[in-house]
């Protein structure tokens, strides 16, 4: 390509880069729910004509983005761009033609130049996030099939020529408990492409640019040569990796094999058990979006995550198995087994990217979806539903600790104690590091948190558990100890479900440990003076310490 050439389509695409930045950041600035606006639970992107995805925001989850990046291509069988009109919104959350539950709302608008005398799509802006409630029963992971999950939209047009479709909002009041932040965020996912569409323009206006073909070409040829060339240098042969999880009425086996083979990687789940009666499922779009992930992360991180960078991975499983569950399948809390995932694809990384492979960590977010209501006879009416995100500990790294708190893979954010606390009758009296928690090695699992939660006097409230690491917790690497496994019990010391709508007695309150990462390496291999320094962090108890790295108290007075 003629240097030229090479560079203005390099400006072109760092521009494209920018549109679909400030694209996230509409929706974040507009959103109503605070898993958008406070965790950026979200995401946000530009596809051509031919519903392939150009480029992403950085803000957003894999989930969502992977997820994404095919449910543009199901609008397109469903509606044929050419008869589209300008101003045309559509909109879904089908689990199996969105981001994997009905909580997601995935939002398209097509993208109109008139450059003939004529105006015809030349691409797409989409955009994903999640709301606080689609009715059913909440999210939770109880029903028994979808239906129960709440309101399914099929692809439809939440907008028809800028007029807004009154009663697609009509049916979605009368089915949901926060009316005002769902609704909300719907107007915030159309505000949000529109932001993207008028930049989008003003820089086709910038580079006389009359459609994406040119740029796409570009960005697609580097991105998918790039990747291919990576996955080729690996080794060949089978590479395989199995872990066992809580799950909900029996634990989970999660399995996978991997190969790579003339420029494609590819990963086979089978041997995964079967689906659950619950919604824990996960239709195979989300299962897609996070082994890729993975499998990017371990091989071409650096490489733009566009269609043509995901188009050397293929991914399969079984068809019925847990992560390939088909309709009607609850699949509410699909994330819980979806963010595990990538544990399972990049232990079977190992042999394939030596030196680069972290152990296994909490990975599944704990969130806590809680209804509060008042008991006086002044708020009895007086409702309230919230939505809060917290993570335990990565995996240690080969060559440096896990990270503490940290949601990997989901990438979200979690709600300060400030916000949280703003938005409804919710104490949190405490939310700290969880000494002790981090697998021993020569690098240590990164630290789970300590939560205590109240509901403010005259009001009680329910959770909806979906958690996970508390039956099998994350497991290190190369001689690496496991993390801590994950708790749940009221102050009180009484243990709760891990999965499933518990009320809180009144007064009480909800007592979270969350798991902590496996770590890497023995533990003989770590320098006493990282063991003295976490020991004075508070990170590890004296006592702890001295089970887990008795190599650094000789003499035993080194070390206070």
């Amino acid at each position: 390509m003629d240097t030229t050439i090479q560079v203005r389509a390099q400006i072109m695409w760092n521009r494209l880069i920018s549109v679909v930045e400030e694209q996230a950041i509409t929706l974040i600035r507009t959103a109503f729910c605070t898993s958008v606006r406070e965790a950026g639970d979200l995401s946000a992107g530009v596809f051509d004509s031919q519903g392939r995805m150009m480029a992403q925001a950085v803000t957003g989850t894999p989930g969502h983005v992977n997820s994404m990046a095919e449910s543009v291509g199901h609008f397109i069988e469903r509606f044929d761009p050419n008869q589209l009109d300008p101003g045309d919104v559509l909109v879904t959350n089908d689990p199996w033609l969105g981001t994997g539950h009905l909580h997601d709302i995935t939002v398209v608008t097509p993208v109109f130049r008139n450059t003939t005398g004529e105006s015809r799509p030349i691409g797409f802006f989409a955009a994903t996030a999640h709301v606080v409630d689609i009715g059913g029963r909440g999210f939770g992971p109880d029903a028994l099939d979808v239906y129960e999950e709440g309101l399914c939209i099929p692809p439809m047009k939440l907008f028809r020529r800028g007029e807004l479709n009154a009663d697609l909002i009509a049916l979605l009041r009368v089915n949901v408990r926060e009316q005002q932040q769902v609704v909300g965020d719907f107007h915030s996912l159309a505000a949000c492409n529109e932001t993207g569409r008028k930049r989008l323009d003003a820089m086709m206006d910038e580079f006389a640019l009359d459609d994406l073909t040119e740029l796409a070409d570009y960005i697609f040829e580097h991105s998918e040569r790039a990747t291919r060339e990576r996955i080729a240098a690996l080794p060949r042969g089978m590479h395989r990796y199995a872990m066992t999880i809580d799950g909900y009425e029996q634990p989970v086996k999660l399995a996978v094999t991997l190969e790579a083979k003339d420029g494609t990687m590819r990963a086979d789940f089978a041997g995964t058990s079967g689906p659950s009666a619950h919604g824990i499922n996960v239709p195979l779009t989300y299962t897609k979006a996070y082994a890729c992930y993975a499998l990017k992360c371990a091989i071409a991180p650096e490489i733009p995550n566009n269609w043509a960078s995901l188009r050397p991975f293929e991914i399969d499983a079984p068809a019925g198995c847990i992560l390939n569950a088909p309709r009607p399948a609850p699949v509410a809390v699909r994330h819980v087994i979806g963010h595990l995932i990538p544990d399972v694809v990049l232990g079977a990384m190992q042999d394939l990217c030596p030196g680069a492979i972290p152990a296994e960590g909490a990975s599944a977010l704990w969130n806590l979806q809680m209804k509060f209501q008042g008991l006086r006879d002044d708020n009895r009416d007086a409702r309230f539903e919230m939505l809060i995100f917290n993570s335990g500990g990565t995996g240690a790294r080969p060559a440096s600790d896990g990270l503490n708190a940290t949601a990997f893979p989901s990438g979200v954010h979690t709600m300060s104690v400030e916000v949280t606390e703003s938005i409804g009758p919710i104490v949190v009296w405490r939310k700290e590091l969880r000494p002790d928690s981090g697998g021993a090695g020569t690098w240590r699992g990164g630290l789970g948190q300590r939560i205590e939660i109240g509901a403010t006097e005259g009001y009680h409230f329910s959770l909806n558990a979906m958690f996970d690491r508390v039956m099998f917790p994350a497991r290190g690497h190369h001689g690496g100890g496991n993390g801590a496994a994950g708790k749940v019990r009221l102050d009180d010391g009484t243990v709760l479900r891990t999965k499933g709508r518990q009320a809180i007695p009144p007064g009480q309150r909800l007592v979270l440990d969350l798991p902590g990462g496996g770590g890497y390496g023995r533990a003989s291999g770590r320098s006493p003076e990282r063991v003295a320094s976490d020991v004075a962090n508070g990170y590890l108890s004296r006592e702890q310490a001295q089970r887990d790295y008795p190599h650094a108290f000789d003499p035993p007075d080194d070390i206070s």
